[in-house]
């Protein structure tokens, strides 16, 4: 991977970042949408362009599990591909600009490209998985040192 560091915490990945960005422009815009659509269209923008990041922050969290990984990718897909819908469903309504949703759904766009090459290249994130779990015997208490008679 040429010239990209490695990545410590979601926080690191540029799709997290680019969601981010994306989220804020959406909560931003929204604020101009109509009052009556406040619990219709301007939350459910709103909720699925939040959700995008907070499902890459668990993938990042399963990526012991290279298929929980690629789940949480494709549940953070989904909801990138939702958040288009609403861009359409607002510019329908004339609640934003052509030139707007076309910025926002290029954003979106270029989040479903990242996460889709994410998902073909997951053993990148996710390495090998272990062959057997061992844990250590539990250490057990014993009565020696407790009064047992009250």
């Amino acid at each position: 991977m040429s010239g990209l560091k490695h990545a410590d915490s979601f926080r690191d990945l540029l799709v997290y970042q680019r969601c981010r960005e994306l989220q804020r422009e959406i909560f931003n815009i929204t604020k101009s949408f109509p009052k009556d659509e406040a619990f219709a269209l301007s939350s459910q923008i709103r909720r699925s362009s939040r959700s995008i990041g907070a499902n890459i922050a668990e993938a990042w969290a399963k990526r012991r599990y290279e298929k929980h990984f690629i789940s949480k990718l494709t549940d953070s897909d989904g909801e990138q591909m939702e958040t288009q819908h609403w861009i359409e469903t607002a510019l329908e309504c004339e609640y934003i600009n052509e030139q707007t949703s076309k910025s926002l759904s290029q954003k979106c766009f270029e989040i479903g490209r990242m996460l889709g090459g994410m998902m073909e290249k997951a053993d990148l994130f996710c390495g090998e998985p272990p062959h057997t779990l061992r844990e250590e015997a539990a250490p057990y208490l014993t009565d020696s040192g407790y009064d047992t008679e009250n």
